[in-house]
């Protein structure tokens, strides 16, 4: 039986995948390389995944998830005992631009993978909700139990979304769901919208950075390996349908953790950082802070520490220090 993991070709999926397969697992992965960023970079995380160890369990499937018909013609020949769905239209600013694309991917989307996992009856259904949705929640660190209800970009609506049609299917359905907040991840093979490579892409260029509320911003940037490591725990103990309180407050087989590093960083020692890996400084061009974005964010991972038994291992200057040779490597800059 196997795995599927949907968003394959991502970021985090491209990095699950291969520890699934690293660990012996058999996995379907989902991924449909639509063009929000290049599909060049995601064919090249396919291709990486191809000659990874475990590789002839891997089967890929290009599917759009809001396409319910395609995504089960594509699983018809492959038993699936568990889902691992990350697949989501990303990004904060973007959800302004194009709400539609979000809707469809995120909403209608997550609804086929529950009903997917309903009509399997899989064993246990993890996805990738996001720490977006605690909006401009101050009370700091951010906790599970805390109120989520006033979302400030379409994104994180679409997210607390999620997690709201997941608490339904546990309750009507007694569908074992985990939804994991993930707090600003980065590391190899990641995201070019994302901070960490934009930065490094425009200091190694010599281009300048923009740095959005004059730097005032802190974040919990959270490595890709310790967020890989927190998935793997999540799907290997499904939330009981004991009736007991679960962390976000389901009686229900529904659990929500937070994934981050529980360090909330200030973004200009982000800046520093890269610009020390890159031997360059960087030309910084201050705005003011842009619609649907957030001034913090930090992760109380108690609940995750005590249900999972994870705990993240790498700090900032660690992750910052193994992302920017693998950009440069890559790039060969």
């Amino acid at each position: 039986m196997a795995i599927l993991v949907t968003g394959a070709a991502g970021f985090i999926g491209h990095h699950v995948t291969r520890a699934l397969l690293a660990r012996g697992e058999e996995v379907v992965g989902l991924d449909d390389l639509n063009p929000y960023y290049p599909p060049q970079l995601k064919r090249d995380r396919l291709a990486a995944l191809a000659l990874a160890p475990g590789a002839d369990r891997f089967r890929f499937v290009e599917a759009d998830i809001a396409d319910h018909v395609a995504v089960d013609r594509g699983l018809e020949a492959q038993p699936v005992e568990r889902i691992v769905h990350l697949a989501a239209q990303a990004g904060v600013r973007y959800s302004i631009e194009n709400p539609r694309a979000y809707a469809r991917s995120n909403l209608v989307g997550h609804l086929n993978l529950l009903e997917l996992g309903r009509r399997l009856q899989v064993a246990h259904l993890v996805y990738a909700s996001s720490s977006s949705v605690y909006g401009g929640n101050d009370a700091l660190p951010f906790s599970v139990g805390a109120p989520v209800d006033h979302p400030v970009s379409l994104y994180a609506a679409t997210k607390r979304a999620d997690e709201l049609m997941s608490e339904t299917y546990a309750h009507l359905y007694r569908l074992p769901l985990t939804g994991l907040r993930f707090f600003t991840v980065y590391g190899p093979w990641g995201r070019p919208d994302m901070a960490v490579w934009l930065f490094t892409d425009a200091i190694l260029a010599g281009r300048p950075i923009r740095v959005f509320n004059g730097g005032d911003m802190r974040r919990d940037f959270t490595y890709v390996d310790d967020i890989v490591a927190g998935v793997l725990a999540a799907l290997d103990r499904p939330p009981p349908d004991d009736g007991a309180p679960k962390p976000g407050g389901s009686r229900g087989p529904h659990s929500l953790y937070n994934l981050g590093n529980s360090r909330s960083e200030k973004l200009l020692r982000l800046i520093e950082l890269i610009e020390a890996a890159c031997g360059r400084e960087a030309v910084r061009v201050f705005e003011p802070m842009q619609p649907g974005d957030v001034k913090d964010t930090f992760a109380d991972i108690t609940a995750t520490t005590r249900d999972l038994g994870w705990f993240p291992t790498t700090s900032l200057e660690g992750g910052v220090a193994a992302f920017v040779p693998w950009f440069r490597a890559r790039h060969g800059v």
